[in-house]
């Protein structure tokens, strides 16, 4: 089932999220995520928290395929300079918690499903180690890097409260100030479903 995604403005997205109790039946659980993946399907998304869909629970999804995808030509260019290219994660992240952060931090251009048609730079380390729970609540400790590294850490930042707009400079967040406060009124253009701070009804 398709979502709504809660834009910025609301509180949902500004609170610490809770852990995913453990006697959460299994059903229950599956069909949460099968709902997450979909509605971040529709909406061209990478990566989608639970907070963006209103729930303050510690559980995000991410398929960073379409980030990480070259064509072909670009795929030779780095065999032959023996680099690898990098491959996308498709992955469920229950109750993470951040190991470490690493590396000379980097700057990319980051968006994001709440915020719609806002897009700027964000520096974050190339380099993570997170422990998480997979679909199956089985522990997992593992590495990730570059754009893959990136989802990861914009997505737990929603489980932390923070969004990567919190991240700009204090003058790109005042040049910002006034769209933002347009978005979380509902003046925005979006071609996916939308729920908007101070609104009964779902668009």
């Amino acid at each position: 089932m398709i979502l709504p995604i809660v834009a910025i403005g609301d509180q949902v997205l500004k609170t610490k999220a809770k852990p995913l109790a453990a006697d959460l039946p299994a059903e229950e659980l599956q069909k949460l995520i099968a709902d997450m993946y979909e509605t971040m399907y529709y909406a061209n998304g990478v990566g989608l928290a639970a907070p963006q869909i209103g729930k303050a629970i510690r559980l995000f999804v991410i398929d960073s395929n379409p980030m990480v995808e070259l064509d072909e030509d670009e795929k030779k260019k780095l065999e032959a300079k023996g680099e690898t290219p990098e491959v996308g994660v498709k992955r469920v992240f229950i109750n993470p918690q951040m190991v470490s952060e690493t590396g000379e931090p980097w700057g990319f251009e980051e968006g994001c499903l709440s915020i719609p048609g806002v897009r700027e730079l964000v520096q974050r380390c190339p380099d993570i180690v997170i422990r998480y729970e997979d679909e199956n609540r089985q522990l997992h400790e593992e590495g990730f890097s570059g754009l893959t590294a990136r989802v990861i850490q914009h997505e737990y930042d929603h489980l932390e409260g923070i969004l990567f707009t919190d991240k700009l400079s204090t003058f790109k967040k005042q040049l910002l100030k006034g769209k933002l406060a347009r978005i979380s009124k509902g003046d925005v253009k979006h071609d996916y479903r939308m729920k908007f701070p101070g609104q009964t009804g779902r668009r």
